[in-house]
Parts: structure tokens; C-alpha cells; sequence
């Protein structure tokens, strides 16, 4: 990966408290030495990010951190709630040091959260905020995230968009950030366009997407579609085919978010308008250090990673740090995924994008 620790190095350096990072020492004594194992759950594999960058990153991060000595323990719940439970479970059993946890449902988590606090295994939430007791979050602003893509929309379809109809995708409700999502985006849209469908998408699937966005067809009418807000690629990669598959002769702006490498290749072919560009590599490495710090007793390193503070429906004011984002299109690829190292130009202009690539400048 091209992008470093470095700026969460500047984060903790400006606070004054470098301690603690490579192993070195600090003025705090810690709980445990570099001999630590992290937990880590994440919900999906149909989210190409989470195997491909999160769960790499944080165990290169841990490692970097410990001298080597450090471990991550990773489980995929492949998107079912109780299968996380389990993986949580044995977790708790092998006595894992603290636990960095993407939950696929938020709510059903918070008792598997509460046996680990039992248990004296610190629990940080990654990507979305579970319920229940948790330490820490580290995560993006996500009404934020909702907000850029509906403002894409408004600005793709310009002086025609109060009257343009338009179809909505929003993730799953078991998952707390869809509602920022969708917040976010209301917020920019309402009043603005025409809403004319709206789905929620149970466990973010593709298939579930690409059917809805059929069922809307039918209903709307092919030609009527002025635009499909997708809240992630996954769901916006479906949608696009359920279109094309309809014949719609030019595909209307579709955004996303992750920054798949399959989307940011359909925007340099013009057939996604855009996608969220979350820095996954700083969350994945300031979650890494989070759960080090907490687990070693370095509270200075801790809080200056906690700036912020966020509220779950269980618990005030968990210490929080969020990511900003960015709006990824055909203008700013360089500037974003190549720049920070998370695709090389050749990822992205495989032959059957070598001329869409040339035409914007990626060579």
C-alpha cells in the first residue's frame, strides 16, 4: 500500500504524545507488553474492501506497532448476525486482548458486546457503531457520505432536477450508518428532485438491489429514470445492470461508495457517475492503533485517536474518531485512489478501459 501511518503519526504528534507507536516507550505504563492478540469481526465479503484492504492493513498495522510480536485473530460473518455472535463467542473463549468489531447488525450485537466487556475485552466498533457497552469508534462522517452523493445527484442532473425522478437504494436497516446514508441524502435531495422509489436493501445485497431496481423500472418506466442514488458500489454495479439490461440506451448518473475497484472503473467508462471515497487505509490504521493503545493502558495515544464524541442508542458520548470523505469521479481518480496508493493505473486501465483511461488522462 502506497499510503502510511503517517498521518495518524502528525495526528498524535501535534497532541504532543508520540509514545508508544513501533513499540517504543512511553510515559505510561502499560497493561501488556507487545505479545497481543486483536480481534477482529467484519460483516460481509460481498464489500470487496474488507479482505482485500481493512483486515491486511490492521494486522500490518498491529505488527508494525508490536515489534512483530503482535497478532490479529479474523473472522468474516459473510453477512449473518448469528454467525458473527459465534465468531464473537469464540472470540471471548480464546481470550483475545480487545476486539475491533464491524457488526452486520447493530442492535442484535450489543448482548455479544456486553459478554466481552464481562469478560474484561475492551470492544471497539470499526466502520459501524454497534450497540451496547463499547470503548471506542472509528469510523467515517457518514451523513456526510449521504450528503455527497446527493448532492452529485442534484449537480449531475442541474437545471432539470426539480422535475426529474429519481430511484434511491439505500443500504440495509440493520446497519446504523444507512441511516446517516439516508439522512445525509435527503438533506441534499428533498425538494430537489423526485423521489419517485425508495428501497432498503437487506444485507446490502447486489441480487436485492439489481430487484428492486427492476421492480422500479416497472413501475417508473425505463426513460423516466433520471437517476439512481446507490448508497454503496455493490448495490450501483446491480443497478447498472439491471438498466443495461433493459436496454436503457445511455445509463443516468448512479453513485456509490467504497471506491471498489469495479466502480471507479465504470466511472472512467462514464457508466457510474461517482463514488465515496472513504480512506479506509487511515480508519483500518487509526483502528489499529486504537486498539494497541487501549490495550497497552496508553490513554494520552488514545484519546488524542478520540477526538470526537458519538452517541448509540445504548450509550452518550463513546470516544470517537471520524474520517472525512471525498467525492470520487473521472476528474479526481489521480488525485484520490492512485495518489494514495489504494490502485496503480494498471489496476484500473486493464485492456477493456485502455481508451476510456487514454481519454482522461490515466497513463
Amino acid at each position: 500500500m502506497g499510503l502510511t501511518a503517517s498521518a495518524s503519526a502528525l495526528l498524535l504528534a501535534a497532541c504532543g504524545v508520540v509514545d508508544g507507536i513501533g513499540g517504543s516507550s512511553s510515559s505510561s505504563t502499560p497493561k501488556k507488553g507487545n505479545d497481543i492478540t486483536v480481534g477482529l469481526l467484519l460483516p460481509d465479503t460481498k464489500t470487496k474492501r474488507f479482505d482485500k484492504f481493512d483486515y491486511p492493513l490492521i494486522k500490518k498495522r498491529v505488527a508494525a506497532l508490536t515489534d512483530g510480536k503482535g497478532k490479529v485473530r479474523y473472522a468474516n460473518a459473510e453477512a449473518s448476525e448469528s454467525k458473527q455472535s459465534v465468531q464473537m463467542d469464540q472470540m471471548i473463549d480464546e481470550k483475545v486482548d480487545v476486539i475491533l468489531v464491524d457488526a452486520v447488525d447493530a442492535k442484535a450485537f450489543a448482548p455479544a458486546v456486553r459478554k466481552a466487556k464481562d469478560a474484561g475485552i475492551p470492544v471497539i466498533a470499526y466502520d459501524r457503531l454497534a450497540e451496547g457497552p463499547i470503548d471506542a469508534y472509528v469510523s467515517h462522517d457518514n451523513e456526510l457520505v449521504g450528503e455527497v452523493q446527493g448532492r452529485a445527484i442534484v449537480d449531475a442532473l442541474g437545471d432539470k432536477a426539480a422535475t426529474s425522478k429519481i430511484v434511491m437504494l439505500n443500504g440495509s436497516l440493520a446497519d446504523p450508518n444507512t441511516a446517516l446514508f439516508k439522512k445525509g441524502a435527503l438533506d441534499e435531495l428533498k425538494g430537489r428532485v423526485v423521489i419517485a422509489k425508495q428501497y432498503d436493501t437487506r444485507e446490502w445485497l447486489p441480487e436485492v438491489a439489481k430487484a428492486n431496481t427492476e421492480q422500479a423500472i416497472r413501475s417508473v418506466g425505463l426513460n423516466n429514470i433520471a437517476a439512481v442514488y446507490s448508497a454503496n458500489d455493490g448495490m450501483a454495479g446491480a443497478a447498472i445492470d439491471a438498466l443495461k439490461e433493459a436496454g436503457a440506451a445511455k445509463i443516468p448518473p448512479v453513485t456509490g461508495q467504497d471506491a471498489d475497484l469495479a466502480a471507479v472503473q465504470r466511472i472512467v467508462s462514464g457508466e457510474q457517475y461517482m463514488t465515496v471515497y472513504k480512506s479506509f487505509l487511515l480508519e483500518a490504521n487509526n483502528a489499529a492503533e486504537m486498539a494497541v493503545a487501549k490495550i497497552q493502558g496508553r490513554s494520552l495515544q488514545f484519546e488524542a485517536l478520540t477526538p470526537d464524541a458519538v452517541d448509540s442508542p445504548t450509550q452518550k458520548a463513546i470516544p470517537s474518531q471520524l474520517v472525512q470523505v471525498v467525492a470520487l469521479t473521472r476528474a479526481n481518480i489521480k488525485a484520490t485512489v492512485i495518489q494514495d496508493g489504494v490502485y496503480t493505473v494498471k489496476d484500473i486501465c486493464t485492456p477493456k478501459y485502455a481508451s476510456d483511461c487514454a481519454a482522461i488522462g490515466l497513463k
